[in-house]
């Protein structure tokens, strides 16, 4: 045959183990994605409301929710790791695994575990923001939000270990009705709590964490109501007895856990600080930042429900001892997710004006060094979504076949080893300032998407299942 001839012929049609798992991994991943969008909005609106209440109060919210964030991110990567063990159990056992419902009650034992020790510090918010050099009325007001707002991560936790179980089930609509309706939940809540109306008392910033706390429960309510009527989910017990620890169980659920909170403490402290730096470059860095961070953000949301439904997919093969499942379900998930990025990177850089004006009034004359500074931050924005993308990708497709340590050094390395030194170096020894940061923190997620990678690799030429 020519080659003119084998040109003229169609196209083979992609193998049809591709089209089911493509077509899995987006059932199981869109409801996640919006969950995860929803939960964001409902920050939004917390945020918005306290702007409205007065600057003050919208300064005190950031301060007591920049406190609280850090706890709530570390407590809830047990509640993360009961995905994959879920789906290895499941994968193991087939329907009806009784090991789901003692990991659900481990769980739930070390959620309230957790509320514990982080409630005893969280108590004290406003003698530790004075300790940080925070301004002391600032502080008062802080605290006085946080007397609410600590209080949410017991519903929040519980919640989040039975959205774990049900991703593992591949339920997740309940997981994506509870959240949307929490958005209008939360911000009825905040409206009347925030400002007295409807008869309510007005409680200033102390509404808002009361606000937050109600919506936190609904969300908790609905999984738990789900849980306990719906047929296929009733039949794995999930809130009945006997409540009995396993303690071998119990500790696999903090090994793994551990890991993963670990990992993302690195992660998040890298924009921490990317935070106080651009506060050292100055106020329309500082401004730009936080509007190129939270276009950021909210695209992440996308290739972070991606990722957790690849934790579900891989483990779910690796339970069952599945290769060439395990192999598919990643490179599936990696593909989709990096095809994702593209899309969105591609928006930024076209339309970095349209997204910023939500943010920001683009032709007040004042605003003209944030615009200029967003726009060059959005445009290394792109770049970071496809790094971005990446990492959460492979790092999930790894937490499926229990891979957690070496992930976890890996990630030291790529964000402090290399990001971290690159951007500070890139802005203060260079003309690039915040630019330099940005480029750090692309940099650093770069470098541990290919390490990631890397380490996928070794482990499928290994067959998965060596250590």
């Amino acid at each position: 045959m020519s080659e003119l001839q084998a040109a003229a012929l169609p196209a083979a049609p992609p193998p049809r183990w591709l089209a089911r798992e493509i077509g899995a991994n987006f059932a199981l991943a869109w409801p996640l994605v919006a969950a995860n969008v929803a939960v964001q909005l409902m920050t939004v609106t917390d945020t918005m409301m306290m702007g409205w209440l007065s600057p003050k109060a919208l300064a005190a919210g950031a301060l007591g929710f920049n406190l609280y964030f850090p706890f709530f991110l570390v407590s809830i990567s047990i509640m993360i790791a009961v995905a994959p063990i879920a789906s290895q159990i499941i994968g193991a056992e087939g329907p009806g695994a009784p090991g789901v419902r003692r990991l659900a009650h481990h769980a739930f034992a070390s959620a309230l575990l957790i509320c514990l020790p982080v409630w005893a510090v969280l108590w004290q918010a406003e003698p530790i923001l004075i300790a940080l050099g925070e301004d002391p009325e600032l502080s008062a007001l802080a605290a006085a939000y946080m007397r609410a707002l600590q209080w949410t991560l017991a519903p929040g936790l519980l919640y989040f270990a039975l959205r774990s179980i049900f991703s593992a089930l591949h339920r997740t609509g309940p997981t994506l009705i509870a959240a949307v309706l929490a958005v209008f939940v939360n911000a009825l809540a905040n409206y009347a709590l925030i400002f007295g109306h409807f008869g309510a008392p007005a409680w200033g910033v102390f509404g808002a964490g009361m606000g937050t706390l109600f919506s936190q429960v609904f969300m908790l309510a609905v999984l738990a109501a789900y849980a306990h009527y719906s047929p296929d989910i009733k039949s794995y017990h999930l809130l009945r007895g006997p409540w009995r620890l396993e303690w071998r169980e119990f500790a696999l659920l903090w090994r793994f856990g551990a890991p993963i909170a670990i990992l993302n403490g690195f992660e998040s402290g890298i924009f921490s600080a990317s935070v106080a730096v651009m506060g050292l470059i100055g106020a329309a860095a500082l401004q730009a930042h936080a509007i190129a961070l939270n276009i950021a953000s909210l695209a992440f949301m996308v290739p972070l429900g991606l990722a957790q439904a690849a934790a579900v997919r891989v483990g779910h093969a690796y339970g069952a001892r599945d290769r060439r499942g395990i192999s598919r379900a990643g490179w599936v998930a990696f593909w989709t997710t990096i095809a994702y990025a593209v899309v969105s990177a591609l928006g930024m850089m076209a339309f970095p004006r349209f997204l910023m004006h939500f943010y920001i009034d683009l032709d007040a004359p004042g605003n003209a060094p944030t615009v200029a500074l967003a726009t060059t931050f959005l445009w290394i924005a792109a770049l970071f979504q496809l790094f971005d993308g990446g990492q959460v990708i492979t790092s999930n497709m790894l937490r499926g076949v229990g891979d957690l340590r070496v992930p976890m050094v890996l990630a030291m390395i790529g964000y402090w080893l290399v990001g971290a030194p690159l951007g500070l170096w890139l802005a203060f020894k260079t003309t690039l300032a915040g630019a330099g940061i940005w480029i750090g923190l692309a940099a650093g997620l770069a470098a541990v998407t290919a390490l990631l990678l890397i380490r996928w690799r070794r482990r499928e030429r290994d067959g998965f299942f060596k250590g």
